[in-house]
């Protein structure tokens, strides 16, 4: 999942949110260093993200991928999850998507200080671009991965993804529809485990 789901999934509350945005940059093993509300968005983050991976409706999309796509299935399923949560939002929440995000944002900033340095960066980016709501327009999706690729040394795989990625779009929202409310059951279920 990526940003906007995971913040979506641990709505409304704060310390799971910022642990939403640190689980994508905090490595290794939990050591206390955090606030013990951020220590648990970091968990559920990582929770989530070890469900969906090992989910067999994700399995059987990732087989779906035209065979170039595969290697990077995971980052490309991502990007294109939170457009298709985007573009159904009423279905999954009762609050507007541009509402939630301010929320998200000032969230966000108010606990900016227990973040990482990399957590900030990406806070900054996503209050300065709107990046959230950036999802609902699918170009956003190829223009993220092209993004995420340019970090890779040899290559970017995604310079010209949205060629192959894009007729994988009804099977992309399809698999989504289907995978996103057991998804939100499993996050609801952990949460109380945290608690």
């Amino acid at each position: 999942m990526n940003f906007l789901a995971h913040f979506h999934l641990a709505w409304p509350d704060e310390g799971l949110l910022a642990g939403g945005l640190e689980g994508d940059y905090y490595k290794g093993p939990l050591r206390g260093d955090l606030p013990r509300a951020i220590e648990r968005g970091v968990i559920l983050h990582r929770a989530i993200d070890a469900y969906t991976d090992h989910h067999p409706l994700i399995a059987q999309l990732r087989k779906d991928l035209p065979q170039p796509l595969r290697r990077y299935a995971g980052i490309l399923i991502d990007l294109s999850f939170d457009h298709y949560l985007s573009l159904h939002w009423s279905t999954f929440s009762n609050i507007p998507l541009a509402d939630f995000n301010d929320r998200v944002y000032r969230t966000l900033s108010a606990h900016k200080g227990y973040l990482s340095d990399g957590s900030r960066n990406m806070l900054a980016q996503m209050v300065e671009y709107d990046i959230l709501g950036l999802y609902l327009d699918w170009e956003t999706v190829p223009a993220a991965a092209a993004r995420i690729g340019q970090r890779f040394k040899r290559h970017n795989p995604f310079h010209d993804i949205d060629r192959e990625l894009s007729p994988a779009r009804a099977t992309l929202e399809y698999t989504f529809l289907a995978f996103y409310p057991e998804l939100q059951t499993f996050s609801a279920s952990r949460q109380k485990w945290l608690n």
